[in-house]
């Protein structure tokens, strides 16, 4: 079976090298890790104990994060190696500032994994939720470094419990400890043997969503948009998403729509104004950009962040960043004309990255992408501003998807007229409004704490 796995793993990396020729990510994938041993070698300085986090992407990423947090803020004597395996992840969070190294992970061939654990040679390695290599962790076991894998999440019909999945469930023997999210993970890893180093201890992403409430900034171009409506912020949305909502929203004369959708390239913008071409648009950057002068003109000098806006004033998103994303609402002054044009609009698009988690509290309720795809995106961003969330059919994977939906703070829908029958109650009626949006935040409050147990065994 490790021949076999082996052989798959050098299969799957010569059709990288092919598709890269083809396929956008696939090329991102194939040159990140060109030359990535060597450089490593080059760049990693071992003179301080190092600990190794890896996640798949960008959502692993919110569940490592907390952990990262706590070490920088506690345990400031080690330094931070950080991979991805997906380009969306290493691309997006490539130049995280608490992490002293970011970069893929080498494919997880025996030789690269050797080659990684002997440069590295970190104190500890924490794994976040689904990250399985057999050859990384088997050198990282054999090198007798503590291994952990956290927020853990496990089902019966995954390769472990099977007849034939002995070779699996001997990669679980590398971790020094388990952290699951739940206790039917514990239950059935204790049935494969696997007891005294499985710890029940919840989702850490709990304890960063809830930290976002208190340190989302204000978004003065969003709060105008949305000011005394209600408002629907769909996030991570994808086009069979934005059909179903597109054509729910002519129902609902006073409602608004603030569309963050999971990809930003031009094509995809274009794609969503055609789909929403019965209504008017703004597009968030465009907005931005009209502000600039407006912005730089209205500055106090002594403020950081207008002088970084000054700096920028030719690049649209370092505007966004710099004066929306960091700043106050005093940073950019809107104008009349550009309030007028918000206060008609029907939808605005957001097409600016690492903004979604401050949007949501401008939101009445969320309607969350990836239902009708692979699975739904992010859930709790939304929850923990206390608004109801709603999402696709493909959601059974997502515990806290399936946990709000038993618990009625939020919703699945299949069609169109499941949205609209949806919408029609919360619209109609505050107070189910609020009663959702409150079962959805007392479910956040309650699972909170995760990264406390996880840092008081590893620590």
């Amino acid at each position: 079976m490790r021949f076999l796995y082996n052989f798959c793993i050098h299969i799957y990396k010569w059709g990288i090298a092919i598709a890269s020729k083809f396929n956008a990510k696939a090329n991102l994938f194939f040159r990140g890790r060109k030359g990535l041993t060597e450089r490593i070698a080059k760049e990693v300085e071992t003179d301080s104990p190092i600990i190794w986090v890896h996640c798949s992407s960008v959502g692993e990423f919110e569940q490592a994060r907390p952990i990262i947090e706590w070490i920088k803020a506690n345990k400031q004597e080690y330094k931070i190696l950080l991979t991805f395996f997906s380009p969306s992840g290493y691309e997006l969070r490539k130049n995280y500032i608490l992490a002293d190294w970011v970069y893929y992970m080498p494919v997880d061939t025996a030789k690269n994994a050797r080659i990684f654990v002997n440069t590295v040679k970190p104190k500890k390695a924490i794994f976040i939720k689904y990250e399985f290599w057999y050859n990384h962790l088997r050198e990282l076991k054999k090198n007798n470094i503590e291994t952990y894998i956290v927020s853990a999440i496990f089902r019966p019909k995954q390769i472990f419990f099977k007849w034939y999945g002995g070779f699996f469930k001997n990669m679980l023997k590398c971790f020094t400890t388990i952290f699951v999210q739940d206790e039917q993970s514990a239950q059935l890893l204790n049935n494969i043997g696997f007891k005294e180093n499985v710890i029940v201890c919840g989702d850490t992403r709990f304890d960063r969503v809830h930290k976002i409430v208190t340190n989302s900034k204000g978004i003065p171009v969003v709060e105008e948009f949305a000011k005394g409506h209600f408002t629907l912020v769909a996030g991570s949305s994808w086009e069979p998403d934005e059909e179903i909502i597109a054509d729910v929203l002519k129902n609902f004369s006073k409602v608004k729509l603030i569309l963050v959708p999971h990809e930003i390239g031009s094509a995809r913008i274009n794609k969503i104004l055609q789909i929403f071409g019965q209504y008017k648009v703004s597009i968030y950057s465009s907005i931005i950009e009209s502000c600039n002068d407006t912005a730089i003109k209205s500055c106090d000098n002594t403020s950081i962040s207008c002088n970084a806006a000054i700096a920028s004033s030719k690049n649209t998103t370092a505007i966004a960043s710099a004066a929306v994303i960091t700043g106050s609402a005093n940073d950019i002054k809107l104008s009349a004309d550009i309030c007028a044009e918000l206060e008609e609009s029907k939808v605005i698009v957001i097409d600016t990255l690492g903004i979604l988690s401050s949007i949501y509290k401008y939101g009445s309720c969320a309607y969350i992408g990836g239902g009708f795809g692979v699975g739904i995106h992010n859930i709790l961003e939304a929850a923990t501003y206390g608004i109801p969330v709603i999402f696709g059919p493909n959601y059974r994977k997502f515990k806290e998807a399936k946990d709000l939906i038993k618990l009625h703070g939020a919703y699945s829908v299949r069609s169109n007229s499941e949205l609209y029958g949806i919408l029609t109650d919360l619209v109609g009626d505050k107070s189910l409004l609020d009663l959702k949006g409150n079962i959805c935040r007392n479910y956040v409050e309650s699972h909170l704490g995760a990264t406390k147990k996880i840092t008081e065994v590893v620590f």
